[in-house]
């Protein structure tokens, strides 16, 4: 029903020459349905009080919510064009006056989880880049049609929102960095099986796919009553994020999945000493695909016991720190963890086997992250017991993936059907920890089950066709050139 919506406000962006990138169209996207959706936060809010013959305090000045300054209409509805800005009028606003006064929301919220707290962060760390206001116009115009008070409608808002954020993850580059396929994380989820009543958190949230994959499986599972669905919605999901962009994506995504006031923190995760890291702090459940390949910064590495400066490595041992006992991670981390040679990964892999049981090892095929060019397995651990015997899993899609032949649901489902069995077949087996090489601690799959290749051809074999099939070529074009000479 609002795909063509989203389609339009696309060609709009596409069109204005302050947006030359997906990443541009989601986080210009966002920021207009964000106060689209205030603006009926706030009148649902009304309604409620004046229901209790109470007065409702509005977060937004007059002249800054939506029907003022987006879309004032007249007695029929309609937009009036006598008092609605537009073209340059309507930009000098946004940029000059609205920004602005949504930023300082930032200083003066009472915490990071109320909504006000949310308007600032978003509105100091955005910028406005629709350069047309005759575009910008239109956007809102858009926009304004979109419903965000039935929950069908959300849902189907939020799917579209979805389809952007895969849009923008399957656009290469930048956009990558935001997006984990979701047939792998519902796969994930699907393994930790989080309940009501547990703290589920990511660290790393890019556009918060796990966390609303998360909230979407508990709300299935769930008996639906009030005080189940205010627990899931106000005190179960809880993330972290240093990217301004991915955090404003991110808290969008959240609050399309119906949350109100998403409990993610605009911050730096490394920066924070995992010695300073209480029970209070620590969660049941854990779902992180941290970023792969960065270098960390020596003050950051003073932050952690394992000196590295592996951006993956530090994340691991923060979620280690950050796991409950008894608690349950899934996190999707580069292949080359299981064998890298230097010290920092071996003393880390030791760490993770004597904390932890690390039980299950998802092995997944190149081409799973479109763009990122590396390959990658999840690790699935529960802390409080060493491990003693690890269960492998190599996924083989039976295809060459990629952004056409993308990761999907029914490739993940044998690994899911034999996990809980953690079944011995030509992909899956079991590795005793006893029989590891305990110098360097090496995880690395070695498949006992994988049937044998047919033995490659020498060099010299293949030189020897080669030269066979020159000389055919040669008499081929010799008795050619007598036909035609």
């Amino acid at each position: 029903m609002f795909e063509q919506t989203f389609k339009n406000i696309d060609d709009l962006l596409y069109k204005d020459s302050g947006s030359d990138s997906e990443l541009d169209y989601i986080g210009q996207t966002s920021w207009v349905l964000f106060l689209r959706y205030l603006d009926e936060l706030e009148r649902d809010k009304a309604d409620e009080a004046e229901l209790k013959g109470e007065e409702y305090s509005f977060i937004l000045a007059e002249e800054y919510r939506w029907p003022n300054w987006a879309m004032p209409k007249d007695a029929e509805g309609k937009i009036d064009h006598h008092v609605a800005m537009t073209g340059v009028d309507l930009v000098q606003f946004v940029d000059g006056k609205l920004f602005p006064y949504l930023a300082k929301f930032k200083q003066e919220a009472d915490n990071a989880n109320t909504i006000e707290y949310k308007i600032g962060e978003i509105f100091s760390e955005l910028k406005n880049k629709i350069q047309s206001g005759y575009n910008l116009r239109e956007i809102l115009e858009y926009a304004d049609e979109l419903p965000f008070r039935g929950s069908t409608d959300k849902h189907e808002l939020s799917h579209l929102y979805e389809t952007k954020i895969k849009n923008m993850g399957n656009a290469g580059r930048n956009g990558g960095q935001y997006y984990t396929p979701r047939p792998l994380i519902r796969a994930m989820i699907k393994v930790v099986d989080p309940q009501i009543g547990e703290k589920v958190y990511d660290a790393a949230a890019g556009s918060c796919g796990f966390l609303v994959e998360a909230y979407d499986y508990m709300y299935q599972r769930m008996d639906k009553t009030t005080d189940n669905l205010k627990t899931l919605q106000e005190d179960t999901l809880y993330g972290k994020e240093k990217k301004n962009l991915a955090y404003v994506i991110g808290i969008m995504n959240m609050i399309l999945h119906g949350i109100e006031a998403p409990n993610i923190v605009h911050t730096n995760t490394l920066g924070e000493n995992i010695r300073d890291i209480q029970e209070k702090n620590r969660y049941h459940v854990i779902l992180a695909n941290p970023p792969f390949g960065g270098k960390e910064r020596a003050e950051v590495q003073q932050n952690f016991d394992i000196k590295t400066g592996e951006t993956a490595s530090l994340f691991l041992q923060h979620f280690i720190k950050s796991l409950k006992i008894g608690g349950k991670a899934a996190i999707v981390i580069k292949n080359t963890f299981l064998s890298n040679a230097d010290n920092a990964s071996i003393s880390l892999r030791k760490h993770l086997l004597e904390s932890c049981n690390l039980h299950t090892i998802l092995d997944m095929p190149s081409g799973t992250f479109t763009g990122a060019g590396v390959k990658t397995v999840v690790l699935f651990f529960q802390k409080g017991e060493p491990t003693k015997k690890i269960w492998y899993y190599q996924l083989d899609a039976g295809r060459n993936m990629g952004k056409t032949n993308p990761l999907n649901d029914e490739d993940m489902a044998e690994f899911i059907t034999i996990y809980k069995e953690k079944s011995n077949t030509e992909k899956s087996w079991i590795f005793n920890v006893n029989d590891m090489d305990g110098t360097n601690f090496d995880l690395a799959p070695k498949n006992p089950n994988k049937l044998e290749e047919e033995a490659l051809r020498s060099p010299e074999v293949i030189l020897e066709e080669m030269h066979t099939l020159d000389e055919e070529t040669s008499s081929i074009l010799s008795n050619i050139k007598e036909l035609i000479s």
